[in-house]
C-alpha cells in the first residue's frame, strides 16, 4: 500500500516510516515541516528506498497537503503530526492549537475530499488513522485503567488539544463517513527519542555530570511503551483495523518516574561508569513540580490485542537497555541537538 505518515520526522513519525520501509513492502512518503523536534536525520536508514519520498510541509497548510495527496494518492494516512510536549504546551499553548487541532481539521478536510474523488474498491480500502495519546483520559488514581470507553478528561494544553483533535477525527467519520481509526497510546520510549523527554534527558544531564531533575516526588506513574512496539501496533490498526473503532495501545509496564530515572543510572553505572566510582543516582534531584501534573496513566490494552492480535515484544527492562546502549551508541546524533535546540532547558514553569 501507500502509507501518508504525517510527522514522519519526529519519533514516533520516524519509528513508523524506518519501520515500514525495513519490514514491510509499502510504500512510503514522509510528509514533515521539520520544526525544532524533527530532523531527517531520523530517517536518514531508509532515505535512500525507492519505496520512501519525503516533502517538507505543514499540516495546516492545505494547499501543500492537498497537493501532497493528490500527487502520492495514498490508500491509508497516518497523522502523527502534532506538538507533543506538555511543559511546552504550558508555556506556549497557541502552537498546539495550531498543529493539533488546525492542523488536524486540516488534514481530515483534504483526505476527506481526496477519499470522496475515489471509486470502488479504492474507496472501500481508503483508511484515515489519527495516532493520539492515553493523556486525554486525565488523571487514575491508585487503581484501575484506561479502556476506549474511558471519559475523556485532559488536564493541559496538551492533552486538551489533542482530545479535541480526537474528538474532531470521530465527527468526521461519524458525520461525513471517512473511514477513520483512532489510536491512543501510553508513554514511548526508544531510539532517536528528542531529548528534551524524560529516558533521554536523563542520559544527557547523568553524562554530563548535572543534576537529574525528577519533578515533585517523583511518584508520578506512567505506562512506558518501546516505541518499535508501537509501529507495529500501528500497522496492525491500519492493515486490519475497523473503521470507526479506537485502540488503545499500552506498554503494560507501569513505573513511577524515580523507578525509571533510577533504572537508567543503574545501565548507566554498567555500561559507562562514572570515573570517581560513585552510582548516577547520587545527581539526582528534586525539582518543582509540572503545574498540574497527572498522578498515573496506565492503559489497557485488552481490545487491539483480541481484535488484532497485537502485544508488546519489549519488556520496560529489555526495552530501556536497548535505548540507553543507542544514547551511548549514537552520541553525536543528540549532542548536536541539545547544544543547537536547547532541547535540555527545563520549561513549563508556569510562572
Amino acid at each position: 500500500m501507500r502509507i501518508f505518515v504525517t510527522g514522519g520526522a519526529g519519533f514516533i513519525g520516524s519509528a513508523l516510516v524506518r519501520h515500514l520501509i525495513a519490514n514491510t513492502s509499502h510504500e512510503v512518503l514522509n510528509f514533515d515541516k521539520l520544526t525544532y523536534a524533527g530532523t531527517l536525520s531520523t530517517v536518514e536508514e531508509v532515505a535512500q528506498s525507492n519505496r520512501y519520498r519525503f516533502v517538507q510541509g505543514d499540516v495546516c497548510d492545505a494547499a501543500a497537503v492537498r497537493q501532497a495527496i493528490e500527487e502520492f494518492r495514498p490508500e491509508v494516512i497516518t497523522h502523527l503530526a502534532a506538538e507533543s510536549h506538555v511543559d511546552r504546551s504550558i508555556d506556549a499553548p497557541d502552537a498546539f492549537i495550531q498543529t493539533n487541532l488546525v492542523g488536524t481539521y486540516t488534514m481530515l478536510a483534504e483526505a476527506r475530499g481526496y477519499w470522496q474523488s475515489l471509486e470502488g474498491a479504492a474507496k472501500d480500502a481508503f483508511r484515515f488513522h489519527h495516532i493520539s495519546t492515553d493523556e486525554v483520559y486525565g488523571s487514575l488514581g491508585d487503581e484501575g485503567l484506561f479502556t476506549e470507553d474511558t471519559p475523556y478528561d485532559p488536564r493541559s494544553p496538551y492533552s486538551a488539544s489533542k482530545a479535541g483533535s480526537d474528538h474532531l477525527v470521530s465527527a468526521w467519520g461519524h458525520t461525513f463517513g471517512l473511514p477513520v481509526l483512532i489510536t491512543n497510546c501510553s508513554n514511548n520510549y526508544g531510539p532517536y527519542h528528542f531529548p528534551e523527554k524524560l529516558i533521554p534527558l536523563m542520559i544527557v544531564k547523568a553524562l554530563a555530570g548535572e543534576t537529574l531533575p525528577v519533578y515533585g516526588k517523583g511518584a508520578n506513574v506512567r505506562d512506558w511503551l518501546y516505541v518499535e512496539d508501537h509501529v507495529r501496533a500501528l500497522q496492525a490498526v491500519f492493515e486490519r483495523g475497523a473503521p470507526g473503532r479506537t485502540y488503545n495501545v499500552g506498554g503494560n509496564n507501569e513505573k513511577k518516574n524515580l523507578e525509571v530515572v533510577e533504572t537508567v543510572c543503574a545501565i548507566l553505572d554498567r555500561e559507562r561508569p562514572r570515573a570517581d566510582g560513585k552510582s548516577y543516582k547520587e545527581q539526582i534531584g528534586f525539582v518543582a513540580d509540572r503545574p498540574g501534573h497527572d498522578a498515573r496513566y496506565a492503559i489497557d490494552a485488552t481490545r487491539i490485542r483480541d481484535e488484532l492480535g497485537w502485544e508488546p515484544a519489549e519488556t520496560f527492562e529489555s526495552g530501556i537497555e536497548k535505548t540507553v546502549r543507542w544514547y551511548l551508541a549514537n552520541e553525536p546524533w543528540w549532542r548536536a541537538i541539545v547544544d543547537e535546540r536547547q532541547a535540555d532547558k527545563r520549561r513549563g514553569l508556569a510562572a
